[in-house]
């Protein structure tokens, strides 16, 4: 085998190897070596308290998410129609970072069909003026730097 196909193969075993160690699912994909540069990095950013707010309400769709609970319970099936472009599966994921983070609560009923509802915390609602303040900031922003703000808002329901 001459040097370039021994490299392409070494690269196609290489991506084959990520392949299957992405699509694990179970805790062995959380796992992370302790002395690594990204959990000593996350170690030391939530030292701050600034960096550590971030990371409760960093995600792409949390901010969201709390933005429709603003006025009260939401089932998930609410949630997942009033938020635009989320997958079921990542509004369940947010979700569960949100109530392990003690930002919302998570009630469910025994019935049947399941029945399972969502509500702010009082140290979740008191993320909602901060959300309005970055929701204003990112208008002007908008307009300064791009001339126009986004004719979406957080109100904005998903289009079926």
């Amino acid at each position: 085998m001459d040097k370039k196909n021994k490299m392409n193969n070494s690269n196609h075993n290489k991506i084959m190897m990520d392949r299957e160690y992405f699509n694990k699912s179970g805790p062995e994909i959380r796992k992370s070596k302790e002395t690594s540069t990204n959990n000593i990095n996350r170690m030391y950013l939530g030292e701050c308290n600034l960096t550590y707010a971030i990371q409760m309400m960093g995600g792409r769709w949390k901010l969201l998410i709390l933005m429709r609970l603003e006025n009260g319970k939401q089932r998930f099936a609410e949630l997942n129609r009033q938020i635009p472009n989320i997958t079921e599966r990542m509004l369940a994921l947010q979700l569960r970072e949100m109530e392990r983070d003690g930002l919302i609560t998570r009630k469910v009923y025994a019935e049947i069909p399941p029945k399972v509802e969502y509500d702010l915390t009082n140290i979740g609602r008191d993320l909602l003026p901060i959300c309005a303040a970055l929701h204003e900031w990112g208008t002007k922003h908008r307009i300064l730097y791009h001339g126009t703000a986004s004719s979406l808002t957080h109100n904005d329901t998903k289009v079926q």
